[in-house]
């Protein structure tokens, strides 16, 4: 099995000097790996050649973000399986070993994330896939090991190898033909849940997303964007939308949109009463940004053969706001 680790670089050599020696150093006999440029304007990629001259350079012609970026890249790349890995995680020793594994033994799992901690913390969760991702019948995506900003502690509770339904961005193994069947990210989202439409789209054709808990790597998170970044937020409640105009069953689809206006309106004012107005105003602005694309996303939606479900019977709104439940095992 053909394995290639992928790092998409934008401007990003201090991240590079962190980070880019544990994966060398704990993947080299397993895999090859790429630094992936989206037409960085820092001296990261000299950085890469003089230090590191075993890793191979794809340039991309433009900074097109995570989606585009990956799409530029990984045509030009030979492997049976691909990892997109985010410049600030770090790895850890014989971590493709299970991962690999996994593949080999089930044809049918087509992505694997492993175990997210946080680098700052290194007995947490981190936010980005925790121990793997799932959404519930709104389009919220929450974690096994965080629930909204709750995360909880690697109590070693979430070592084992499980189905979900979405992998994390930040490190996602994939095969290259599903990669390519599926017709790879979706440019559109720019950034952010875009990960989540790929298992979605993934699943729509019979494959399986895994989480293998026995593989571990720490992800800094934020490294982009902070949470506090209202970029971000307008981001992740856009791209959430467009997940849901795109995906969901057509018995669920009108009634989850229409709910969803209602929950991000109350996210609005709840960013208010904390005196984070910049946040409401993302909110605003990717609802706007929203009824723009929402047509082209019906057409996507359209071209899509199958609408594979989901958590339908979750709110994890009103379980962990409402209800007061922070952890995964709390959740009805």
């Amino acid at each position: 099995m053909k394995l290639a680790i992928v790092i998409l670089n934008w401007n990003g050599k201090k991240l590079l000097e962190q980070f880019l020696p544990s994966v060398v150093n704990y993947s080299s006999q397993q895999a090859d790996i790429y630094v992936a440029d989206n037409a960085s304007t820092d001296n990261s990629i000299a950085y890469v050649k003089e230090f590191f001259p075993s890793v191979k350079i794809v340039k991309n012609a433009t900074n097109g973000g995570y989606a585009k970026g990956y799409n530029d890249a990984l045509q030009s790349i030979n492997a049976d399986v691909f990892c997109l890995l985010n410049s600030d995680v770090e790895v850890t020793k014989n971590w493709l070993l299970p991962i690999i594994e996994v593949f080999k033994n089930d044809e049918k799992t087509a992505i694997i994330q492993p175990k997210l901690l946080d680098f700052k913390n290194k007995t947490t969760f981190e936010y980005a896939g925790a121990g793997g991702g799932f959404i519930d019948l709104f389009g919220y995506p929450y974690c096994r090991g965080r629930v909204f900003n709750h995360l909880e502690k690697d109590n070693n509770q979430f070592n084992d190898i499980s189905d979900i339904f979405w992998a994390s961005g930040a490190c996602l193994f994939i095969r290259s033909e599903v990669y390519k069947k599926v017709g790879g990210l979706d440019e559109d989202y720019f950034a952010h849940q875009e990960e989540i439409d790929l298992c979605w789209r993934t699943q729509n054709i019979g494959y399986k997303v895994k989480y293998v808990g026995q593989s571990t790597v720490y992800h800094v998170g934020g490294a982009t964007l902070q949470e506090t970044n209202p970029q971000k937020t307008f981001l992740n409640f856009r791209n959430s939308l467009l997940n849901v105009v795109k995906n969901v069953p057509k018995k669920w689809f009108l009634f989850v949109i229409f709910s969803r206006l209602i929950l991000d309106g109350i996210a609005g004012i709840k960013f208010i009463l904390e005196v984070r107005p910049v946040h409401t105003i993302a909110i605003l602005k990717a609802h706007m940004s929203f009824y723009k694309n929402i047509l082209p996303f019906l057409k996507k939606r359209k071209k899509l053969s199958k609408k594979q479900n989901y958590n339908l019977h979750t709110s994890i709104v009103w379980q962990h706001f409402v209800l007061g439940k922070k952890t995964f095992d709390d959740l009805n």
